[in-house]
C-alpha cells in the first residue's frame, strides 16, 4: 500500500489587474526547492521561470504566460505566506554606516500602488477609447535584455502590441487589434496625433507597482527607510 496524499487547503485572492477571484494552494516541498535553487542562482531570469512555474501548479484558470509583472509578484507573495510565514525577516546593509540591520516586513500589509491618474482607457475623441493591457512579464525581460540595442523605436513598438482594442462609444463596435494585421495596426496608429501617444506612454508610466516600505533607525539613531520594489525583492 502506498503513502497517502496530503490534500492541500485552496485560498481565495482578488487578481489586481482584472479584480476577479482566483483559487490557490500553498506551494508543496518539491515546489519549494524550485525556489530556492532560483535564489541561490541570483539570475533574474531563473527567478523569473521559477515565479511562473509556481504561479502556474499553484493557481487555479490563471496563465503566468500572460500575467503582469506585479500579478505575478502580488500572487507569489501570498503564495509565500500560506506556504510558511506570513512574516519576511531579512537583513540589509545600511548604505551611510555600512552596519547590518535586521528587518521584518508583515505579507498581509502589501498592497497594489495604484499611482494617481491611472487608466487603462484612452480617449482619442468623443466616439473611440483605446483598451491597453499590462505588458506581461516575458515582455518586460525581452526590454530589459535588449536594453543595449533597445531604441526608442523597437520600445514603442513593443508598446503598441499592449493596445487591446478600440471600442466606439457611440456603437457597440468593439475592435481586437489582434483580430487586425500588422500593416493595418500601423496604419492606424500612425493616425493618430501626438496626444494619443503621450497619453499611451502616461499608461505605461503610471502602471501599478508592487512597492512597499520598512522603516528602520541606525545605531547613531537616524530614521531611515528601505524601499523594497519589484520580483527580486522576494528572494532577500
Amino acid at each position: 500500500m502506498g503513502l497517502p496524499k496530503i490534500d492541500l487547503p485552496l485560498f481565495e485572492l482578488v487578481q489586481p489587474s482584472t479584480g476577479k477571484k482566483v483559487k490557490y494552494r500553498p506551494f508543496t516541498v518539491k515546489e519549494e526547492k524550485i525556489l530556492l535553487t532560483a535564489q541561490e542562482s541570483k539570475d533574474i531570469d531563473q527567478i523569473i521561470l521559477a515565479i511562473k512555474q509556481i504561479i502556474g501548479n499553484c493557481f487555479t484558470g490563471v496563465d503566468p504566460e500572460t500575467l503582469p509583472m506585479f500579478d505575478l509578484e502580488y500572487m507569489l507573495v501570498n503564495i509565500r505566506a500560506k506556504s510558511v510565514d506570513n512574516v519576511i525577516r531579512f537583513s540589509i546593509t545600511d548604505p551611510d554606516t555600512k552596519e547590518k540591520v535586521d528587518l521584518s516586513l508583515n505579507v498581509n500589509d502589501i498592497t497594489i500602488k495604484h499611482k494617481e491618474g491611472h487608466t487603462n482607457k484612452i480617449q482619442l475623441n468623443d466616439d473611440y477609447i483605446l483598451i491597453m493591457r499590462y505588458l506581461t512579464v516575458n515582455e518586460l525581460r525581452e526590454i530589459a535584455n535588449k536594453s543595449n540595442e533597445m531604441t526608442q523605436l523597437k520600445l514603442f513598438n513593443i508598446f503598441i502590441k499592449c493596445i487591446d482594442a478600440l471600442v466606439s462609444t457611440t456603437s457597440d463596435e468593439v475592435f481586437k487589434f489582434s483580430d487586425f494585421t500588422e500593416k493595418e495596426v500601423n496604419e492606424f496608429i500612425e493616425s493618430l496625433d501626438t496626444s494619443a501617444t503621450n497619453k499611451i506612454k502616461n499608461f505605461f508610466d503610471t502602471a501599478p507597482v508592487l512597492r512597499f516600505e520598512v522603516p528602520y533607525k541606525t545605531s547613531d539613531g537616524v530614521q531611515k527607510t528601505f524601499v523594497m520594489e519589484g520580483v527580486e525583492s522576494f528572494f532577500i
